[in-house]
């Protein structure tokens, strides 16, 4: 049975052992946290300024961690499993309970991890307490409209008696509202979808267990029968395309936001905005 607080979404215990698991083979299912770091790197390109002391939430692989520090940044990392930390020499902690100083970093970077946090607003509220006035927080995650696929067949599988096997996904629009009530300054928050190709639901599951996303709710279904998974695995071939593979996709969160400071550009006055909210907000394409 889970370990936490009834009131809370997720079972924490269950998340760390998850990524622990996960951690020895997760470069044979790295697809996804890479190409949400190649993205973040790209984004951070972009910034015209540079930052000094950085904290990387998540790092299951050396890949961004290394990637930041071969631009001269000094890098702690931080995972909510023990074993990523260890491997980093880095601090083992859920992201709503960050045990660092207000004001220690210059940069924030969360990647692969704010799915699946209990307390997402109060995460992001410590984040914006430990930058610095001025610094940059950058986040990448699965959310709302991932794993379309799975969620359909896993329907079906399941009959009469459907169960919740997909956590609750945040939506780009939540994303940004987030920020703002976090308090950080020009928020910004958009999205993309990864489209991956599958024979089987089964290779997909083993994907989502080999990077440590399965289902980690505190409140988790009973394994589901053979008879259900038979079910589900007929409903997502069905699915497929004349090469026999089904497409899943990914929606990929972005944040970025800064902790406040007066250095910083004001907000234009109400009504002069050359954009629409409607526009602004769009999913990338």
């Amino acid at each position: 049975m889970p370990t936490t607080n009834n009131h809370e979404i997720f079972d924490r215990r269950l998340r760390r052992m998850r990524r622990d698991r996960a951690a020895r083979n997760f470069a044979e299912h790295d697809f996804l946290y890479r190409y949400m770091a190649e993205e973040l790197l790209d984004r951070l390109r972009d910034v015209k300024r540079s930052f000094d002391r950085v904290l990387l939430i998540g790092c299951p692989t050396p890949f961004l961690r290394e990637s930041l520090a071969a631009i001269g940044m000094t890098v702690l990392c931080t995972d909510p499993g023990i074993t990523n930390a260890r491997a980093t020499n880095g601090v083992q902690a859920d992201e709503d309970a960050l045990p660092f100083a207000d004001a220690c970093f210059d940069l924030v970077i969360a990647c692969g991890t704010l799915d699946s946090v209990n307390d997402l607003p109060g995460a992001l509220i410590l984040i914006r307490r430990i930058l610095r006035p001025d610094g940059l927080f950058l986040a990448a995650f699965s959310g709302a409209g991932s794993l379309p696929a799975l969620r359909r067949a896993l329907l079906v599988g399941d009959g009469e008696r459907p169960a919740q096997h997909i956590h609750p996904q945040i939506d780009v629009r939540s994303a940004g509202d987030l920020l703002s009530r976090a308090g950080f300054a020009m928020p910004v928050a958009d999205s993309d979808i990864l489209n991956v190709r599958y024979f089987s639901i089964f290779s997909l599951m083993a994907d989502l267990r080999g990077m440590g996303a399965s289902n980690l709710l505190s409140s988790r279904p009973p394994h589901m029968t053979r008879e259900q998974l038979g079910r589900a695995a007929s409903v997502f071939a069905n699915a497929a395309d004349a090469d026999g593979k089904t497409t899943e996709s990914f929606s990929v969160i972005y944040m970025s936001g800064w902790a406040p400071d007066p250095s910083q550009p004001k907000a234009a006055r109400r009504g002069s905005a050359t954009i629409s909210l409607t526009e602004a907000l769009k999913s990338k394409r």
